[in-house]
Formats: structure tokens, C-alpha cells, sequence
């Protein structure tokens, strides 16, 4: 049964991969070769990358290193206060929201539809968490898609290393531009460019929120012993720090470490752990598999919170046409269970 294929993905000189996911013929070849190399077996924390031009921009990234030494110093000083570390939990959670089911399975894949202005809703509050605008996230990730655990994957952990899939790559000049070619669709949108332009206005909005917020609380409820230098820190600082190693984990570690249910031309895989980090970002084996489905968790044991999020929504008109896996899908899974079950019996020792 052919389904339609993903935004993110030409079907032009492309094949079918079974179930409507199109696979570049030549880009799947060489995928293939890449990653049965021994290179990619061996996990290392840095590879050199493979240009000259592809490094650490150390001016350039003082606003990202900024962050980081700001979360230490403000927590610190500070000091620990629970209400301040409620609000550093909450600012990640709906921001994590905002990556995984708004820049990630929005603006990247268009798994389901929305309405302008609560498509700039979550353009907006995914751009608070500093991870620049939504257009230029998508477009980085679609192409990712395209070439994922290739030589034109930018942060395959196989190819270039833990620690530069993990940030090396958001750090370096080169990848600084919005890939156009790859996000025609929304570029039409004129408020998202201007948001991609200034996509400092949202976390600044954001921190100064978060300041003033701790003024009120300061002032009004000193009994929850919070103030707003405490507020900033741990609820705007130390939370985008999280948000930031949450996020990238399934650029590093889902290529590394957990299970896989399907073959695919890659090396993601499936993890609990990281599904609970992201809101359900870990299924990665299931997602780059089959990228058209909003939902990431195949089965009702995969935990994936920004569906349910998504679902609850749906019921109030705020998102509708959330796109699942297909029947077949399901089906090559089952297939696969079977046999790796029948290739375990036939490989146990026979009983005497």
C-alpha cells in the first residue's frame, strides 16, 4: 500500500522503500557501505570533521557558551529553592513540547495541520529555547533526514564523533545559514522569516518574563523564599542549558545506544531513557523508519508524551489531521519479531 510521502522528502528520482517512504537509490547504496565500515563501530568522543571549514566558531558561539556559564554562576549564587526548580521544570517542559511537536513534527515533517496563528504559537515558544528560528531548525533536520548517518549528515555520531553530533555542529559557522531549498513551504510565511531573522527576540522575552516573574513572587509571596536573580537563573538559564543536552541527545546518543525494530539505512535506534528526556523523541528506529506519523511510539508501552499532548489538543480544534502508521508498518514489525525469534531458537544449544 503506497501512502503519501513525507514533506521533507523529493519523489523525484527517487524508488519506494514498501510503504511510500522514498529512499534515494544511490543515497541508500552508499549509506549501506558507510555504516557497514568499521569506523562506524568504534565510538569515539571527537573525529576530525571532514572540511577544513567545518569548526568551532568560538566568537560566534559566546551567545550558546554564554548560556552555560550564566546557569552555573546564577545556581551558584543563588543558590537552591524549590520553587525556582518547579519553574526550571515547567519552562523545559513546555519547551520540549514546543521542539519536539512544533519545530520537529510541524515545521520538519507536517505531520499534522494547524491554524496560522497557532502555527506562530509554537514557532514562538520553539524559539524561546534558543535554538534559533523554526525555519532554520526544519530545514537543518530535513536534510538530515535526507542524508542521515552519511558522509552529508552533519551531526552522524558515526561519522564525526560523539561530541560533535551532540554540539559541535550548532557551533560552527558553516551551518549558520537556513537551508531554503529544504523549507519552501513555510518560507512563504513572512512572519516566520521575521522570526528566523530575529529569533533572539523570544528567549530575551522569555528571560525578562522569567525576571519579573520572580520580582512579583519577591515581592508579594516572600515566604516562598524565592527572588527574581534565582528565578532567572534556574528558571530560564539552568533550564535552557537542559533543554539544549535533551534536545541533542537524539542527534547523538539515538544513533548510538538502544534497540532497533526495523532496518533501516541508518544507525537510529529505540530508547526508553531518551523518550522520557524528549517527550517521546526516543522511538528514533520507528521515526526514521516511517517519518510521515506524528506519533513516534508505535505501541501503547512506548511512552510518547508530545502525542498524547497533541491528541488533547486535537479535541479542542487547536491541531487536526494527525497522520499514524500505516497498517503495514505494524505488520513488518511483527514479521521481524517473528524472525528474530526463530533465529534465536535455531541458534540456542539443543537440550540433551
Amino acid at each position: 500500500m503506497s501512502l503519501e510521502v513525507p514533506m521533507n522528502t523529493p519523489a523525484d528520482d527517487h524508488h519506494d522503500h514498501g510503504d511510500g517512504v522514498r529512499i534515494d537509490s544511490e543515497k541508500a547504496r552508499r549509506a549501506r557501505e558507510i555504516l557497514a565500515s568499521p569506523r562506524t563501530l568504534t565510538l569515539s568522543l571527537y573525529k576530525r570533521p571532514k572540511e577544513a571549514i567545518e569548526s568551532i566558531d568560538f566568537l560566534g558561539s559566546i551567545p550558546f557558551l554564554g548560556v552555560h556559564v550564566a546557569a552555573v554562576a546564577f545556581v551558584v549564587a543563588t543558590g537552591f529553592n524549590w520553587v525556582a526548580l518547579g519553574f526550571c521544570l515547567f519552562l523545559y517542559f513546555i519547551r520540549m513540547f514546543a521542539i519536539t511537536g512544533g519545530y520537529h513534527r510541524y515545521f520538519s515533517h507536517r505531520t499534522f495541520k494547524t491554524s496560522r496563528w497557532f502555527q506562530f504559537c509554537l514557532a514562538f515558544l520553539g524559539a524561546s529555547s534558543a535554538q534559533q528560528g523554526p525555519l532554520w531548525w526544519a530545514a537543518h533536520h530535513r536534510h538530515h533526514h535526507r542524508h542521515s548517518d552519511t558522509e552529508e549528515d552533519i551531526h552522524s555520531p558515526g561519522l564525526r564523533g560523539l561530541w560533535w553530533a551532540h554540539c559541535g555542529w550548532v557551533m560552527c559557522r558553516k551551518y549558520g545559514e537556513i537551508r531554503w531549498e529544504e523549507i519552501k513551504d513555510f518560507a512563504k510565511f513572512p512572519e516566520l522569516k521575521f522570526l528566523d531573522k530575529y529569533h533572539v527576540i523570544a528567549p530575551i522575552t522569555l528571560g525578562v518574563a522569567t525576571f519579573m516573574l520572580g520580582l512579583f513572587l519577591q515581592e508579594y509571596f516572600p515566604q516562598l523564599g524565592t527572588t527574581a536573580w534565582q528565578m532567572l537563573g534556574w528558571g530560564f538559564f539552568f533550564s535552557t542549558v537542559l533543554l539544549y543536552h535533551g534536545t541533542f541527545t537524539i542527534n547523538s546518543l539515538s544513533h548510538i545506544f538502544g534497540k532497533r525494530r526495523f532496518e533501516t539505512t541508518d544507525e537510529s535506534k529505540n530508547s526508553f531513557i531518551l523518550s522520557i528526556i524528549t517527550l517521546g523523541e526516543g522511538w528514533h528506529n520507528n521515526h526514521h523508519r516511517y517519518p510521515a506519523s506524528e506519533r513516534q511510539g508505535m505501541y501503547w508501552w512506548e511512552l510518547d508524551i508530545t502525542h498524547y499532548l497533541l491528541r488533547v489538543m486535537s479535541l479542542v480544534g487547536l491541531v487536526w489531521d494527525i497522520k499514524t502508521h500505516p497498517k503495514s508498518l505494524y505488520e513488518e514489525a511483527q514479521r521481524r519479531r517473528q524472525a528474530f525469534a526463530e533465529a534465536r531458537a535455531h541458534s540456542a544449544p539443543p537440550r540433551h
